[in-house]
């Protein structure tokens, strides 16, 4: 029996992401990492990229997600970058990738909130359910 790994959305790629580092256009954003999977405009503008990859032990069965990650590139109000962040769950929190963080409230926390708050739930609480793979 073999299994299956399905791969959704942007996977984040090292290479690509030092092309649009601090300081980088919105137009060198779109060049190099395509279009966003969202946007948001919660007091600065912001691209959301988001991946998933699931397992399937066998075809018959239900894919289980093992990974999601979150892309998020802030942007000031020139349209210049001034943060990138690679947002997943790590021992249940989550977790920033690029800078080694897990939020403690203020911008990234909102994010979270808001980006997934179409979720149903809270921020914190539709964050873990997605990146668990949980329904509701």
């Amino acid at each position: 029996m073999s299994s299956e790994v399905l791969t959704q959305g942007y996977v984040v790629d090292e290479q690509t992401l030092e092309l649009v580092p601090p300081g980088s256009s919105k137009e060198q954003v779109l060049l190099s990492l395509g279009s966003p999977t969202t946007k948001g405009d919660y007091g600065q503008e912001t691209f959301y990229y988001i991946s998933q990859k699931r397992k399937r032990a066998a075809m018959f069965l239900k894919p289980r997600l093992v990974e999601q990650s979150i892309l998020a590139v802030y942007f000031d109000d020139e349209g210049t970058v001034t943060n990138i962040a690679n947002y997943t769950m790590e021992d249940g929190k989550v977790f920033d990738t690029i800078h080694r963080t897990t939020p403690t409230g203020g911008k990234e926390e909102t994010f979270l909130s808001r980006v997934l708050s179409s979720v149903g739930s809270s921020g914190e609480g539709a964050a873990k359910q997605i990146f668990s793979g949980q329904s509701q």
